[in-house]
């Protein structure tokens, strides 16, 4: 029996379209809408989706946010943090090259910590 995959995650958010305005200016995934009532912001990360749900049992920020951080792997990190930048983002660890990766996280406007990750080829080869 093979291990199951986790192929998405459903973020709840008292404003969804705020988090998937600031995911899409942030990062650039695919955006695609479920069908049916209720309907969901679906956001492909290459193959990995991130749903955006409207949910009235949660408040407006995080108040564990680090229970939970969304890793994201990107090709060019200082560009991605440029982005950030430009877009008012908060870091709560600002990016920073450890021994040839990248790393940062930064805040959500929901208060979510989404680490940013580039990893190095030598830590890739190790990997694999």
């Amino acid at each position: 029996m093979s291990a199951p995959t986790i192929g998405s995650i459903l973020l709840a958010s008292s404003n969804p379209e705020r988090l998937r305005d600031w995911y899409v200016a942030a990062l650039a995934p695919k955006v695609e809408r479920t069908p049916g009532e209720p309907a969901y912001d679906v956001l492909d990360f290459d193959g990995f989706y991130l749903m955006l749900d409207r949910r009235d049992d949660v408040g407006g920020k995080n108040a564990e946010p680090g229970r939970m951080i969304l890793n994201i792997e990107v090709t060019d990190a200082p560009a991605i943090a440029a982005r950030l930048d430009d877009l008012g983002a908060t870091w709560l660890s600002p990016l920073e090259d450890r021994d040839g990766s990248w790393f940062g996280t930064v805040v959500d406007p929901d208060g979510n910590y989404v680490q940013v990750i580039e990893l190095s080829e030598r830590v890739r080869a190790e990997m694999s």
